[in-house]
């Protein structure tokens, strides 16, 4: 019982704490063509989770390779964030599309 409390304890914040690095990696490097999960390029290649379905990235192993590897109009940030900022920002833009990018 104490293990289960213990992990819940140490689990919870980590989370958080990729959540909100994950919002402040978006808003320095993704804000500029994705506010609140628009597409100013591609208005059909928005970061709304229909969208994302639509296009096969709706699972967080998806962002992250699109992400650092890029597609199309989609910078690469392999050479820019550091694995630990892709998974954050990635996390963070999957939570926000399933919660329709309201704040």
């Amino acid at each position: 019982m104490l293990l289960f409390f213990l992990l819940i304890t140490l689990i919870k914040p980590v989370q958080a704490e990729d959540i909100n690095d994950g919002a402040k990696i978006f808003s320095i490097h993704c804000v500029g063509c994705h506010p609140q999960g628009k597409n100013i390029i591609r208005r059909a290649k928005n970061l709304k989770l229909r969208a994302l379905k639509r296009n096969k990235v709706d699972s967080l192993d998806a962002i992250i390779n699109l992400v650092t590897y890029g597609k199309n109009n989609m910078s690469a940030y392999e050479d820019k964030l550091t694995k630990e900022q892709i998974e954050s920002v990635s996390k963070y833009v999957l939570q926000q599309a399933q919660n329709n990018w309201h704040t």
